[in-house]
């Protein structure tokens, strides 16, 4: 199981490790093996709540992440995202942009991190309204439900997520803007670059999620009417609007997916400049991670984690919120990436070690009730 599922990632990395002595030697081996390990670290969370939407879709569209999704993710998010970044911020074409990357890194590099509050803007919001939609959702299993229960009954307001959002995006520029000016600073048009950006990254998560969760809603409701439809479609042989509506509800889930990873590497690939410029070592040692947070997507669906440990998409979430918070605050203020990665670690630990003593107790109550 183990082999059949991470088999890919294995090869990828022995290909990647083996690429990175050919072009750089042992010390390019080194950054690359640092980096696969910073993205897994990184993106576990990002694992969880993959499996959690995976799991609604069939073989077919779990193949269709796993290839075509680990190309967008790999390719995509992890070489040419950097590249566009430099491309629009410089105002250049995307093979200057190339040949800036590949003959003047500490150049590529500056720029990178010159676009850094916008792109930490257009995912923080987007990975906060996932976490906001989470928390204010009534649901039958709680985890912390001290904190759950009341932010559950506040989450009856229509439009709650959006407004607290956008709230925190205003008081994040604008807060931007006025540290700047102390400093003596002109950035008042990146201040409004930072709300632009925020304000899309809202946009992007109500299009996508809105879509993704209309198409569910729907795919639920010709799963609860499944046996009628059988019937009718034998009777007029058409059988192929279910089809189609179930095929339209994994792919709106698939991008959906898509743009969540996007976020999620928003860090990875900021990260990633404070270990090298080097854009080669920096695809090879991000996409070799890439590959494996694919892989154990897949695994913790068909090994049923999720059902299991019932808590793990709670942590998961709220590392989400606390990616959130730090791409956020990471606008104005550096932040160690190894901060990052254990905030995650640590809630996604808590919640599966709650989720074991839940599953021990559970146990010992039913040996105690068929005493």
């Amino acid at each position: 199981m183990v082999l059949k599922t991470f088999g890919w990632s294995f090869a990828v990395t022995a290909l990647g490790l083996a690429a990175a002595v050919l072009y750089g030697g042992w010390e390019a081996f080194g950054i690359v093996a640092i980096l696969c390990i910073l993205e897994i670290s990184l993106s576990f969370d990002n694992a969880v709540v993959n499996a959690g939407i995976l799991k609604k879709m069939n073989a077919f569209w779990q193949k269709i992440f796993l290839t075509i999704g680990v190309l967008i993710a790999v390719f995509g998010m992890r070489l040419v995202f950097p590249i566009v970044i430099v491309a629009v911020s410089a105002k250049i074409g995307p093979i200057e942009a190339v040949e800036l990357a590949l003959r003047d890194q500490d150049m590529y590099k500056q720029l990178v991190t010159d676009a850094h509050p916008s792109i930490a803007a257009f995912g923080g919001m987007f990975l906060l309204m996932i976490f906001l939609d989470f928390v204010f959702e009534d649901r039958e299993i709680k985890w912390l439900a001290w904190l759950e229960r009341p932010l559950a009954k506040l989450g009856k307001i229509d439009m709650l997520s959006a407004c607290i959002a956008l709230i925190v995006l205003v008081i994040t520029s604008m807060t931007f803007a006025v540290n700047a000016h102390q400093h003596g600073g002109t950035h008042v048009d990146k201040a409004q670059t930072v709300l632009i950006s925020g304000i899309l990254g809202l946009i992007t998560y109500m299009i996508v999620g809105g879509l993704s969760g209309y198409f569910e809603n729907k795919l639920e409701e010709e799963e609860e009417h499944e046996h009628e439809l059988e019937e009718e479609a034998k009777k007029s042989g058409k059988p192929v609007s279910a089809v189609a509506m179930a095929g339209k509800a994994a792919f709106f889930m698939f991008l959906y997916l898509e743009v969540l990873d996007a976020s999620f590497s928003f860090d990875g690939v900021i990260g990633a400049f404070a270990i090298t410029s080097d854009i080669v070592i920096m695809a090879i040692g991000l996409g070799v991670g890439a590959m494996y947070v694919r892989s154990l997507t897949v695994y913790l669906v068909r090994q049923g984690t999720l059902d299991d440990y019932v808590y793990l998409e709670h942590g998961a979430h709220y590392a989400i919120g606390a990616l959130a918070v730090i791409l956020l605050v990471t606008i104005q203020y550096e932040i160690n990436e190894v901060i990052t990665g254990l905030v995650g670690v640590v809630l996604i630990g808590w919640s599966f070690w709650s989720s074991v003593r839940r599953n021990k107790r559970l146990e010992l109550e039913g040996s105690a009730a068929e005493a």
